[in-house]
């Protein structure tokens, strides 16, 4: 099971300590039938949980013992204090909270669980401005998808007119200060730019979230097909090999080292369409040489010969 769950389950007993399945679902917002196979791995795991039959029964801390958290292996604490302990540089809650886990791993844990909280901050203001807000829409989508209560949007898609559908919030996803909701809908799942949505008001209808869905894996295969569209062209460039690494910095994915010719490296660049491709190596100028397509030299002779009649004309106004 997932250590940060692992966590949550640990600390929902040590507070109440005699918990049922449905309970440990409604908390952590996971099916009934994920929260038993939640506390059945606890209790193989070695961890003193076990269940009591009866009609008051459930599943708790032996004798109402309390946890140190003890499942958690050295390598999954630090990993897991990895992952929250930048959130506590941004976040006030999420640094009381960080505090009580720590408090709550055994002692031969609590250093390097500790130096791995502190080891990152996220600064997320660019040089000169001040640390952005969270949008409030992002908020309102957030609790939706925690409650999993149904929403219905007022969206503009690109080149469109704005759209009323109701949708199933599935999660969040902020991707180089963007912010994208993911979510189920009568069509399928589809992704949307929350700054093109206009309102969203809860629908008060619950529905159930599918039990097989995980928030990272679905957006890897979004961005995954979203590349796939933006690559729908591949040109070959020859260029010095010293600047290579310029040239993926700035495109990422977008550029592949595709060997040498001469003293020179041959590079795959794609977008989806020639002059994209011409954009992105127009300020190159003749350090470059793109063998193929066709279509993407026309547009780079094209845009040179733009250039050459604008900045010829200022030269000489008077002509």
């Amino acid at each position: 099971m997932r250590a940060d769950r692992l966590v949550a389950v640990l600390l929902l007993m040590q507070a109440r300590g005699r918990v049922t399945a449905a309970e440990v679902a409604a908390e952590l917002e996971i099916s009934v039938a994920t929260a038993r196979r939640d506390l059945e791995a606890l209790s193989t795991a070695g961890i003193p949980v076990y269940p009591q039959p009866g009609r008051n029964g459930g599943w708790q801390l032996v004798g109402g013992a309390r946890t140190d958290l003890s499942g958690l292996s050295a390598t999954e604490a630090q990993a897991l204090f990895l992952l929250v302990g930048p959130a506590a540089s941004i976040a006030p809650d999420a640094k009381a909270a960080l505090r009580k886990l720590v408090r709550a791993l055994p002692d031969t844990f609590r250093e390097h669980a500790q130096a791995a909280a502190e080891a990152v901050v996220i600064d997320s203001a660019r040089w000169g401005e001040h640390v952005k807000e969270r949008p409030e829409l992002v908020r309102q989508l957030q609790d939706a998808v925690v409650r999993r209560e149904r929403v219905r949007l007022v969206y503009s898609g690109r080149g469109r007119d704005p759209s009323e559908r109701v949708v199933e919030p599935l999660g969040l996803v902020d991707k180089d200060d963007v912010w994208y909701l993911v979510a189920g809908t009568a069509d399928g799942r589809r992704t949307f730019r929350v700054d093109r949505v206009a309102t969203a008001e809860p629908t008060g209808d619950s529905f159930e979230r599918p039990d097989d869905f995980e928030l990272s894996s679905a957006w890897a295969e979004i961005v995954e097909r979203m590349e796939e569209r933006r690559s729908g062209l591949t040109a070959t460039v020859l260029m010095d090999e010293r600047f290579v690494w310029v040239m993926q910095d700035r495109l990422g994915r977008n550029c592949e080292l595709d060997g040498t010719v001469g003293d020179r490296a041959r590079v795959k660049v794609t977008a989806p369409t020639p002059l994209m491709i011409a954009q992105h190596l127009a300020g190159w100028g003749g350090s470059i040489e793109v063998v193929d397509p066709p279509s993407v030299q026309a547009e780079l002779a094209r845009l040179g010969r733009e250039l050459t009649n604008r900045y010829t004309r200022m030269d000489h106004p008077g002509e």
